[in-house]
């Protein structure tokens, strides 16, 4: 079984419920203006944008998650396992570097941490909290045994 070192995901499934209370804060709103509050029209908005709000949240939490566990660091769909994490200390990140998770680039308001591989080639892993995932993946990095 393997430890979270860890995560980031993404984002919270609480975020459906936006909808639903800006529909709530509306109909609170005509009520305390007193006009005629449209309680149907208020729960149909309500129930539109928490349905609208699904497919997001589903793929922000599939695409822009992430954890570091005791086997692997899982950047989105991508899992490197730890054997072949090398060093993300002192790694400059060479122009072209891949960016783990599949993307062409890394994701907008997420931090980049070069990471060197085993095999000597150098990849970008991106976290919203760069520093706490550079710090996870350095206890990785000395946790796991190296082959000679």
């Amino acid at each position: 079984m393997s430890d979270r070192l860890y995560a980031e995901s993404g984002v919270s499934w609480a975020a459906i419920g936006w909808g639903p209370a800006f529909a709530l804060v509306g109909a609170l709103a005509e009520l305390a203006t007193g006009g005629p509050v449209h309680g149907v029209g208020w729960l149909l908005v309500g129930l539109a944008l928490g349905v609208i709000t699904m497919p997001w949240v589903y793929a922000r939490r599939r695409f822009l998650s992430l954890e570091v566990t005791t086997e692997q660091l899982r950047q989105g769909r991508e899992k490197v396992p730890a054997a072949q994490i090398a060093d993300v200390t002192d790694v400059g990140p060479p122009v072209g570097a891949r960016v783990l998770g599949g993307g062409w680039s890394v994701p907008r308001k997420y931090d980049s941490l070069p990471v060197e591989l085993a095999d000597g080639t150098v990849v970008l892993a991106w976290a919203k909290d760069v520093e706490a995932l550079q710090d996870a993946l350095e206890r990785l990095v000395r946790a796991t045994p190296r082959e000679a």
